[in-house]
């Protein structure tokens, strides 16, 4: 498995896997299938355009892309030292052979390296008991959860807003 940081040259590819991950799992993303369907390759491809403060990784196994996750850095000064993690996706083809973990592993060892930064957010819908494992592993922890966090084919889904403190804030 091959992990690496998304390019706008790779917007193509992303957008199928997004796509398909919105399809396969909608309750697990805030956007749906039909706002990011109308997004041009260009706006794709300008989400992919990695920065100092954010960065798209993808895993690649023989060549496909089977996996995702996103950090952003907060951009406002006085949340600069807060990222989010978003967006993470793996095809159902490649779950359970530890894609998730890794792309995990590597943003935590991302965000690591970028100045100032104290900790990492994200969010996960509270009946996914098997992301709400691998976060916990990973050192994330809940601190709240949004009671009908998002409206899905009529369904209301709880949300758990989860942190994880990085190892240089306790330098």
């Amino acid at each position: 498995m091959l992990i690496r940081p998304l390019h706008p040259d790779d917007a193509e590819t992303y957008r199928r896997l997004r796509l398909e991950g919105l399809r396969d799992s909608p309750a697990s993303f805030a956007s749906s299938f039909e706002e990011e369907r109308s997004l041009t390759l260009a706006e794709v491809a300008e989400r992919l355009s990695p920065g100092p403060d954010q960065v798209v990784l993808g895993a690649f196994v023989a060549d496909d892309l089977a996996g995702v996750v996103g950090l952003r850095r907060e951009p406002k000064r006085k949340l600069a030292h807060k990222a989010f993690l978003w967006g993470v996706y793996v095809t159902p083809s490649h779950r359970r052979r530890g894609v998730a973990r890794e792309l995990m592993t590597r943003a935590i060892e991302e965000a690591e390296r970028w100045p100032g930064l104290r900790q990492i957010n994200l969010g996960v819908n509270a009946a996914n008991g098997g992301a709400l494992a691998l976060y916990e592993s990973l050192g994330f922890r809940a601190f709240g959860t949004e009671r009908g966090f998002m409206l899905v084919d009529g369904v209301l889904h709880d949300e758990h807003h989860m942190v994880r403190i990085l190892s240089a804030a306790n330098a």
